[in-house]
């Protein structure tokens, strides 16, 4: 049986290039997405591990870093905003969006000295949390950082009344409790629904 030519080999030993892969997971082929994500996971969690010491490691996995970095790059690359010129990786765009991700929260979290210790009545939130993340750990993970840190912004009657309805009270049960007109409290829900919104579409 004949050898095949030398400038032919197997496709097997051939690796596809990242703007292949990139053009093909534009196209619709799912296993495209799962070649770059095989391809950049372990380095981008070398990179995430590196960058959350210390001070930022009690706030920030850099497992969730890494799962909100491949997030945004599969969004906006299914909407055509990336392309890489032939021979180019894609490592310096996972790098560039890893940096700004991880410089925004720590931006975050070190503003105004937050106290971590001051996250403790999140343990309220997780049934809420848990029902709107379908098992997916990861999501669940992206969602219960991104409520605790829209209630920090809020004040302390703002925050009774999130917890209150995410508790289950209704609007009239609201405003008996804290003593505040169902206008205001309506208008303190849409703000926090607006917030949470925006959030997690930036992730």
């Amino acid at each position: 049986m004949p050898e095949p030519p030398a400038n032919d080999p197997p496709s097997s030993e051939v690796p596809l290039s990242d703007q292949t892969l990139l053009r093909r997971f534009q196209g619709g082929e799912d296993d495209a997405a799962t070649a770059i994500y095989l391809r950049y996971a372990k380095r981008l969690q070398r990179l995430a591990e590196a960058q959350t010491g210390g001070e930022l490691a009690v706030r920030l996995d850099p497992e969730d870093v890494v799962q909100s970095v491949f997030r945004t790059f599969f969004r906006r690359a299914a909407e055509g905003h990336y392309q890489i010129p032939d021979g180019e990786e894609l490592w310096k765009l996972f790098l560039v969006i890893a940096l700004n991700k991880i410089r925004g929260l720590g931006q975050y979290h070190r503003a105004a000295k937050r106290d971590v210790g001051q996250t403790k009545d999140f343990a309220k939130v997780e049934p809420f949390i848990a029902s709107h993340t379908s098992g997916d750990e990861h999501a669940y993970n992206v969602l219960r950082m991104t409520i605790d840190d829209i209630m920090k912004n809020l004040t302390a009657s703002q925050r009774e009344i999130v917890m209150l309805r995410i508790e289950g009270s209704h609007i009239n049960e609201i405003a008996e409790k804290t003593g505040r007109a169902k206008r205001s409290i309506e208008r303190v829900l849409q703000q926090f629904r607006e917030s949470l919104s925006e959030q997690l579409q930036a992730e």
